[in-house]
């Protein structure tokens, strides 16, 4: 990417970078003015319900609307056979409908919809609707869809089975590592599902006018595939439908997939010809899901008697509900995402995940990478103690360097994980309390890796750029920024506009970040898979430094210097052999504009080709990887098993970080949501029903149960990143849940392998160790 014709300011000179930046919709949002989807209306809008199958598997014979069509106030009633088009977020799996066609494979899967006057009239039209099905086998147990079934989900599942992806990879030769390894370790992970817990529902308003256009605001975390999919389903050419994110209150993945939802909703709206807008209810959500995906995983590590890492011998079993939705990719994950921070020389992986007839499974929050992270963090540190090793010598000597390849060809630029190994260690008091503290004190070491954006784009076809800005700038001397980036509440609308008004040296309230609009925001592939920072942060200062260097020219004309000579000042352009020779940002603007008008500039971002030629190669490779050790303080009460985190020391490698203050932010609600999902968050199940579908009885940590958090930002300047920033929001997840299994075992002397890990486990774990007078491995 070119910088530009100017010598730019020095990153320790940076005036808005780096520092803490308060989010620029912030103000709006603390004074309840902020517009979410929810919040909107149009002139004759009509509400949108569901009817979802009660059933987890049943073929339909026959579904009779004819006295919902009847009813006064109900304008439209759907079957999945007005719009059967397969769709899916990833092209070479689609299996989902909008409604259901042939029969229902879960719980909660769509049946019918309806639109109406009013919810209680849509809700009376619902429950008019009859509908014969024949009950079909039910699945739900992911190790019986392995094998060949009598009635499998989907035809599409892998020989007559409910496998909806299989992975094998083998580099290296495991075996002989495994033969002539002295200290081998064996963890047998099991982790329940867990769901985003966003806390705006899901929610669409869709309106079809009488030009044959077709308008949908929806809380989406990637309006492009959403736009892709209508298209797609509803037969309508793009460019005659609009999509528009209004504000979204937290989506951690669960918002990524184009949603069945949405569909029906813009349906609904084609064939009342009114306006429609659909919120589903929590319970809704949670049939939603898309949530981290129930996983089995086995981890066989080998070592060499110094510690030395000699090979990782891994399988999964994933349980990815009724549809694909992200599962291909997440099935890779599983399994490659266990190389870093470590050198790796042997590595061996299969992989399975498989359809039940439960809600889908699909992206959250460092999907694919947090339970197998877990796995193999509690492996190193039963191998510490065979080896009688400190766990953080034992990850020192493994780390990946710098500038290095894995062996299956991830390109690590850059990485500064020792350095977050040794700010931890000193920060965290680790010497004087490791094996140290009381009974039922303990803490613990876990360490993470992540990819900062997929370098390979889901939809490959028209080739295009992963991350497109526009510029615009006009007499009023303000600078509107066009992008399909997706603020989904981690403040990138923020380090958006802080990138153009770094690289043009202007006042941050100079910068406005237009709402995403497919009407005039460029492509972006969205919020997902930890890449707006670097995609969509490279993007914006290519953008910035095209508009930089025609601003540059104007000044010099005004100045009559050369314009390789002029420099960049706070809202000034100035000479520096004579800086008191300067001429405004809005004089420099107003003299470019006599040539051509308002001034508008274009930056894209496309990632440089990566990965070997095997199948799946492209898996997990980005153009950079982010890296953490974080060290968790835990108390017990021995007798009852009641447990709290009382302290969690986060070292982070993001590179540079843009905005403290929104990585800081990132950081402490990745450990929350970790801790979560370690100490009690669990989509519990009798069969395939399942029985907490509210927030009520989902278990997500109380405000009290937060630990204090120290952030220790530690890192490099990346040198493909926007300067030098990499990824922040996924990341830093991983390492806080075996942080805490490792922590416990030092509290008590238990491992865990099964999450979540509740006071009831962690008593029965204590009373085991106690009848058997040794260190117990529980549950």
């Amino acid at each position: 990417m070119s910088s530009g014709p100017l010598r730019s300011a020095a990153p320790a000179a940076m005036r808005l970078l780096g520092g803490r930046i308060p989010y620029v919709e912030g103000p709006l949002k603390v004074t309840g003015r902020a517009e979410y989807t929810d919040d909107l209306a149009r002139p004759g809008m009509l509400v949108g319900k569901l009817l979802r199958s009660p059933w987890p598997h049943a073929r339909i014979r026959s579904i009779d609307v004819r006295e919902a069509r009847g009813m006064p106030g109900v304008f439209a009633v759907l079957t999945g056979d007005r719009y059967p088009t397969p769709f899916g977020v990833l092209p070479i799996t689609r299996d989902e409908t909008a409604l259901a066609v042939e029969k229902v494979r879960y719980i909660g899967d769509i049946v019918a919809a309806v639109a109406a006057q009013d919810e209680l009239t849509a809700e009376r039209a619902l429950a008019t609707i009859r509908v014969d099905a024949e009950p079909l086998p039910e699945y739900t147990d992911p190790r019986v869809g392995l094998r060949p079934v009598d009635e499998p989900i989907h035809r599409r599942g892998l020989n007559g089975t409910n496998i909806q992806k299989e992975v094998r990879q083998h580099f290296g030769d495991v075996d002989a590592a495994f033969a002539q390894a002295p200290v081998t370790v064996r963890v047998h992970g099991s982790f329940a599902g867990v769901t985003h817990a966003f806390t705006e529902p899901l929610v669409t308003l869709a309106e079809a006018t009488p030009n044959g256009r077709l308008t949908v605001w929806s809380a989406t975390q990637v309006p492009h595939y959403l736009h892709r999919t209508l298209s797609e389903v509803l037969g309508i050419p793009m460019h005659r439908i609009r999509v528009i994110k209004p504000e979204v209150g937290g989506g951690f993945g669960g918002k990524s997939d184009p949603l069945p939802h949405e569909i029906v909703c813009a349906a609904l709206a084609i064939e009342s010809g009114r306006p429609v807008k659909m919120l589903l209810d929590r319970e809704e959500v949670f049939y939603t899901n898309h949530g981290r995906h129930p996983t089995e995983n086995d981890v066989r590590i080998a070592f060499d008697a110094e510690g030395r890492l000699l090979g990782y011998d891994i399988e999964a079993v994933i349980d990815g509900g009724a549809w694909s939705s992200f599962g291909t990719v997440t099935t890779y994950y599983n399994g490659v995402l266990a190389m870093g921070p470590y050198r790796v020389p042997n590595f061996r992986y299969v992989g399975h995940r498989v359809y039940t007839n439960k809600p889908p499974s699909g992206a959250m929050r460092a999907h694919g990478g947090t339970n197998i992270r877990y796995s193999v963090e509690v492996a190193f540190d039963e191998a510490a103690e065979q080896l009688g090793i400190d766990p953080f010598e034992l990850r020192a000597r493994n780390a990946l360097p710098p500038n290095s390849d894995t062996i299956n060809q991830f390109h690590i630029s850059s990485t500064s994980f020792l350095r977050c190994l040794e700010a931890v260690r000193e920060r965290s008091g680790w010497a004087s309390k490791f094996r140290q503290l009381p009974y039922g004190k303990g803490i613990g070491l876990g360490c993470g890796f992540y990819i900062s954006g997929s370098n390979s784009p889901i939809h490959f076809t028209p080739k295009m750029p992963q991350s497109t800005v526009h510029l615009k700038a006009d007499m009023d001397g303000g600078i509107t920024v066009h992008s399909m980036q997706a603020d989904i509440g981690q403040g990138s609308n923020t380090l958006l506009a802080a990138i153009v008004a770094e690289v043009l040296g202007v006042d941050l309230d100079r910068v406005h970040v237009h709402p995403v609009d497919s009407d005039v925001s460029p492509v972006d592939l969205g919020s997902y898979s930890s890449r707006v920072t670097f995609m969509m942060g490279n993007a914006a200062r290519q953008a910035a430094e095209a508009m930089r260097a025609r601003l540059v020219r104007a000044a010099a004309e005004l100045l009559g210097a050369p314009a390789e000579r002029i420099e960049v000042g706070h809202e000034r352009f100035f000479w520096p052999e004579d800086p008191a020779r300067s001429v405004s940002f809005l004089e420099a603007l107003h003299k470019a504009m006599e040539a051509e008008g308002a001034l508008q500039s274009s930056g894209s971002f496309t990632s440089k080709p990566m990965g070997g030629s095997f199948k799946g190669a492209r898996a997990g490779t980005a153009p950079a990887y982010s890296f953490a050790a974080y060290v968790a303080e835990v108390e017990v009460d021995v007798e009852t098993g009641v447990y709290r985190p009382t302290h969690i020391y986060a070292a982070f490698d993001c590179g540079r970080p843009l905005n403290r203050l929104a990585v800081e932010g990132q950081i402490e609600g990745s450990i929350h949501m970790g801790l979560g999902q370690f100490m009690g968050e669990t989509m519990n199940y009798r069969g395939a029903r399942l029985l907490n579908p509210a927030l009520l009885d989902y278990k997500i940590p109380m405000p009290e149960q937060m630990p204090e958090i120290d952030v220790l930002l530690v890192g490099d300047d990346d040198p493909d990143g926007p300067f030098g920033a990499k990824e922040a929001g996924e990341g830093p997840l991983v390492a806080t849940l075996p942080a805490m299994a490792n922590a416990l075992y030092d509290a008590v002397g238990v491992r865990f392998y099964r999450l979540p890990v509740t006071p009831d486990v962690v008593w029965k774990g204590i009373q085991g160790r106690r009848a058997a007078a040794r260190r117990w491995k529980g549950n």
